[in-house]
């Protein structure tokens, strides 16, 4: 005979790796208390918030680290290209003195 399995609301359930903790038991922002008869405005799956304020607020902040992770890219790939760039202009030069031939640069 199969078990019986005993259902829970989503409230009751624990996190991931974060034994005795509930899971929509605060906002993920502000802690304020979540209550079972008030809306939970939800963002990336999981993350509970209190309010459309307290979620706007981390969606803001989430864009934001977006944007400098996305300019610390960028400015690392230029670096790196300008590296590049000046090695192979050394790498030209001493092609040149070599072989006494000028290299007309661009």
């Amino acid at each position: 005979m199969a078990r019986s399995i005993s259902c829970a609301f989503f409230f009751d359930a624990e996190p991931a790796g974060e034994p005795g903790r509930l899971a929509l038991d605060a906002c993920a922002l502000c802690s304020k208390p979540l209550r079972r008869d008030s809306d939970i405005f939800m963002y990336r799956g999981d993350t509970p918030f209190c309010s459309e304020e307290c979620r706007y607020e981390q969606m803001h902040h989430d864009a934001a680290c977006a944007r400098q992770a996305a300019s610390a890219r960028r400015k690392q790939q230029q670096e790196q290209q300008q590296a590049q760039h000046g090695r192979h202009a050394t790498a030209a030069a001493t092609v040149s003195r070599k072989t006494d031939v000028s290299v007309a640069s661009y």
